[in-house]
């Protein structure tokens, strides 16, 4: 077995250990967490913060600049699962018997586009508004949330995730700094 291979069995087997932590009493909840929709008020949130913290103009130009943020991370991990092409684990003939599936997903699953979004989304958020509002660091809940309930309904391995918020750090860094270059253009322009 090669190390890779390894690595492979090791993402399965913590998986399947995850996967079967779950019990149907949680099950409603996992689902709702893993729903996109469910986090609304959070995004609501996010644009109250920005927009009382940083006024209309330069909060317009963060939260377009959030939506590109979301694009990109969207089709950047669109394209890493086309590349890798890795079955999700409902998917996956060698675990998609002793896993519990709440959701069946037919796109591939490396990496997880859940985890990437909602890291570099939460990154930027929190590196922008931390110097104004407390506890900003409790945004981190909603990527290690999320991202858990890809495990816990079985549509994503553990390294999907872990790989996913790493490449979420990497973008939403990015953007923080591209976020500086904008906010102080649309000072000095407006």
């Amino acid at each position: 077995m090669t190390f890779l291979e390894k690595i492979i069995q090791y993402d399965k087997d913590l998986l399947v250990y995850i996967n079967g932590l779950g019990t149907e009493n949680w099950d409603t909840f996992w689902l709702v967490v893993t729903n996109q929709l469910s986090w609304i008020p959070l995004y609501l949130l996010f644009f109250y913060l920005i927009f009382k913290s940083l006024g209309w103009k330069k909060g317009l130009g963060l939260i377009l600049l959030t939506a590109v943020l979301v694009t990109f991370s969207d089709q950047f991990t669109v394209f890493l699962k086309n590349y890798f092409e890795r079955l999700r684990p409902n998917r996956d003939p060698s675990i998609n018997e002793v896993i519990r599936i709440l959701k069946n997903n037919s796109s591939f699953s490396f990496v997880s586009g859940h985890a990437t979004t909602s890291t570099a989304v939460t990154l930027l958020m929190y590196l922008t508004l931390r110097k104004h509002f407390k506890y900003t660091v409790l945004f981190f809940i909603w990527p290690l949330l999320f991202s858990y309930s890809r495990m816990y309904i079985g549509v994503h391995f553990p390294l999907d995730v872990f790989t996913g918020a790493m490449i979420g750090l990497l973008i939403g860094f990015t953007f923080y700094k591209i976020s500086l270059r904008l906010l102080a253009w649309i000072e000095k322009k407006y």
